[in-house]
């Protein structure tokens, strides 16, 4: 077993291997490492476990440094899944044991591995901040209207009825933009550039496919899903406040289950929330698998776990603020600070 930095010259066997094995993710990807090295200029300092000549474990990993958390080591930002992925144990450890020698190396606060899988042993410390929910789809889309829980079918049809349509297609990415400019801005999160988006639409091209919803001649709600294996992920969504009354929302997320289905995806990931928030509320009412995200966390120079999260009570008053600042201006500031908190 060997355990070596990441070099070009293993990008496909790297990406053959993530596709083949059941812990990996969109977010294993080299292309997902590309787009946040181009976007916002981490160091990528990736690990790849070799033996006999092949991969047998990948470790996607970034140093990340700003004056709100210090130098910390990340797997991987801005995604939702991350960590080891490996075809053996022996594989798994070995990379395990570089990533935290390469944290003290480094000198960093914390080592983060967005894990799904769960603990990883001795020196490692586990925060379930998160839970994700995913969906086994049916070929029948009319099957899967069926096992969606009463009330929520009922909202899909207010859509139907108000005159809603969806429309899936990547020249809508500046309308895209607005609406979730817009409905993260609401939340008192910042936005990520323009530019963060068009560089995802040229990595991954029809991989990443973004649907917004039309009532008459406005836009009311979009997301930008991604395609990985037989599944679609759709990953940043959000719509306008005349958008409730329409329940675009509802109607936004079945016609990209209803499309997925129609289309041959056997797989619908939700993605992650935390419990107790609006999005955890919304996902839970699909009737859809409910499973905890272990992240792993193994600290050098922190003692105690972070907390980043915007349930923190420290970050309210910025949240505050945000929500009422002049649009524009959010859009201008929103990708320097998004930067902080990946």
């Amino acid at each position: 077993m060997k355990i070596q930095g990441y070099s070009d010259n293993w990008q496909q066997a790297w990406d053959a291997f993530v596709l083949e094995q059941p812990e990996g993710s969109f977010f294993h990807l080299t292309g997902w490492g590309r787009v946040v090295e181009r976007a916002f200029g981490f160091q990528p300092c990736h690990l790849l476990a070799e033996e006999d000549g092949r991969v047998a474990g990948v470790l996607p990993l970034f140093l990340v440094s700003n004056w709100i958390q210090g130098r910390t080591l990340i797997s991987t930002p801005f995604a939702v899944y991350g960590g080891i992925c490996a075809s053996t144990e022996s594989a798994r450890s070995a990379l395990g044991e570089a990533a935290c020698q390469m944290a003290v190396r480094q000198d960093v606060q914390y080592l983060e591995l967005r894990e799904r899988r769960g603990d990883l042993g001795a020196g490692f410390r586990t925060k379930e901040l998160y839970v994700s929910f995913d969906l086994e789809l049916p070929s029948d889309p009319q099957r899967l209207l069926k096992q969606i829980p009463k009330d929520t079918r009922y909202m899909i049809r207010k859509g139907e009825k108000k005159g809603l349509r969806a429309v899936r297609d990547n020249a809508q990415l500046d309308v895209f933009y607005e609406i979730y400019a817009h409905s993260v801005r609401a939340l008192g999160s910042p936005v990520f550039s323009r530019n963060f988006f068009r560089a995802l639409a040229e990595e991954f091209g029809p991989g990443a496919e973004i649907t917004v919803v039309w009532h008459g001649g406005k836009a009311v709600a979009g997301v930008l899903s991604f395609r990985y294996r037989d599944g679609l992920l759709p990953y940043y969504g959000g719509s306008l406040p005349e958008g409730r009354d329409l329940a675009a929302n509802n109607f936004l997320y079945w016609e990209v289950m209803k499309s997925a289905c129609e289309r041959g995806f056997r797989w619908f990931d939700f993605g992650r929330s935390k419990r107790g928030t609006g999005s955890y509320f919304f996902k839970s009412q699909w009737s859809m698998r409910e499973y905890p995200l272990p992240y792993q966390y193994y600290l050098v120079r922190r003692k105690e776990l972070p907390n980043f999260s915007p349930a923190n009570p420290r970050f309210g008053l910025a949240i505050s603020l945000w929500k009422h600042m002049p649009f524009p201006l959010t859009k201008t500031l929103g990708p320097a600070l998004v930067r902080l908190f990946p």
